[in-house]
């Protein structure tokens, strides 16, 4: 009998050589930028073709770090991949810390067996360091080489994710888990997962495992129950040595993503302002033991860490007061607050009856929509019904791996209703998910 690898690289050799089933793929120009990499045939390296697209914010001159936005397993959420960096909310919190957003779209055929890439040893790993060297030299930065990553993984992307933070702890800034840790014990059910073991430097690198409650927290069947045990597993290896690491349980969801965004960049904005290093080059800097906030697991209030009255090696760890404080909310219901309204469209351009213009999200509450003013009289708001099945809903909408839908929503409207040869004033308001509006 063949081996598994054999059996799916003979899948995967086959598949090249067919029409690629990714075939809606966002046009990649600056400042975006796109590498494929085709179906690899030797031992131990990626058997499935895979893009990566990267957006580097206008601008930037030097740059920190990638934040890698990684889908989960199965050929939807593969596919998914391909609008990650379009997302105008990642790219919020990569223009702040002046980092790439990079989104992978590895092409997994339905019902191959995903460990074949989301376990970084298997290739996929290498096949991203690489993209990072092409990548750069592609968009004039080499240090995309060099930098520091944060990791946002779903499903099998954050087994993934977590495996890439115990293989290179010295890189990854943060690692945010959703719904997929690496394995650390031998599984007699999945053979084909290989485990893996802690070193000493990740212990060091901040951690949040995100299940959704529907995995195996309170419902204690289905195809995603054994979410929240391998979670508890990889929680208590971690803590128990003194990790860095916290679990946020999603308390609406299952399997799919729903609000976690909007705990996920906050808790990604407190790590990365901690621990990018002010000088290239420099390595990682530590997390402010002193400001942590714990929590009891599966519990739902944090305190300071010189208040907490537990055993330390099984709370739940939060880098500062702030973050444990929209931690509280989001494990409660997932209404994380957001008092600040979102920045205003700019180079907003009237062609005849059309309109464009270009958009920064708001860093805590990402876009909803957009309001469409004509000579100070609101026109149109766009979408009309903004809607999104996972979750608040966004003016890009959301795929079942948190990626904008495909294809993407344009910045523009069409006043179909203007007075031809009257000249007008128009005004473009953004709306962010907590229904806050532009000045």
């Amino acid at each position: 009998m063949r081996s598994t690898a054999l059996i799916f690289l003979a899948l995967a050799t086959s598949l090249s050589a067919q029409k690629a089933p990714y075939d809606v793929f966002p046009p990649a120009e600056a400042p975006y930028f796109r590498v494929r990499y085709e179906a690899s045939t030797q031992p131990g390296e990626l058997i499935f073709p895979v893009n990566y697209t990267a957006w580097i914010p206008p601008g930037v001159k030097q740059v920190r770090g990638v934040i890698v936005h990684q889908h989960g397993c199965g050929e939807g959420s593969c596919k998914s991949g391909l609008t990650g960096a379009f997302d105008l909310h990642w790219q919020a919190l990569a223009r702040k810390y002046d980092c790439a957003l990079l989104s992978p779209s590895y092409e997994q055929p339905d019902k191959a067996e995903c460990q074949m890439w989301c376990d970084p040893r298997n290739g996929s790993g290498t096949a991203f360091q690489k993209c990072l060297v092409d990548l750069g030299v592609k968009s004039g930065h080499p240090e995309l080489s060099k930098v520091p990553w944060a990791l946002w993984g779903h499903s099998g992307g954050g087994h993934w994710a977590g495996g890439m933070t115990l293989l290179h702890p010295e890189r990854v800034a943060a690692a945010w888990l959703r719904s997929g840790v690496p394995l650390l014990k031998a599984n007699p059910d999945r053979s084909t997962i290989k485990t893996h073991t802690v070193p000493s430097a990740a212990l060091a690198v901040p951690i949040m495992c995100n299940p959704g409650t529907k995995e195996g927290v309170t419902v204690k069947d289905g195809r995603f129950a054994g979410v929240w045990p391998a979670n508890e597993e990889f929680f208590n290896a971690m803590r128990g040595k003194g990790g860095l690491i916290g679990v946020a349980v999603d308390p609406l969801t299952a399997h799919e993503c729903g609000n976690q965004r909007y705990l996920a960049i906050a808790w990604l904005d407190v790590c990365l302002s901690a621990r990018l290093p002010q000088k290239a080059g420099d390595p990682l800097r530590s997390m402010v033991a002193e400001d942590a906030w714990l929590a009891p697991l599966l519990g739902k209030e944090a305190v300071a860490l010189a208040q907490f009255p537990g055993d330390t090696e099984k709370s739940v760890w939060l880098p500062n007061a702030k973050t444990a404080k929209l931690w509280q909310h989001y494990v409660k219901d997932t209404a994380v607050p957001d008092s600040t309204p979102p920045p205003p469209p700019s180079n907003l351009q009237i062609k005849d009856n059309t309109l464009s213009w270009d958009a920064t999200a708001d860093l805590e509450s990402g876009i909803a929509s957009f309001i469409i003013e004509r000579d100070g009289v609101t026109i149109a708001t766009l979408p009309e019904k903004p809607a999104n099945p996972f979750g608040r809903p966004v003016f890009q909408g959301l795929q079942y791996s948190d990626t904008p839908a495909n294809p993407l929503v344009e910045l523009t409207f069409t006043d179909k209703k203007a007075q031809s040869g009257k000249k007008h004033s128009y005004r473009v308001i953004t709306v962010n998910t907590v229904g806050l509006k532009s000045n």
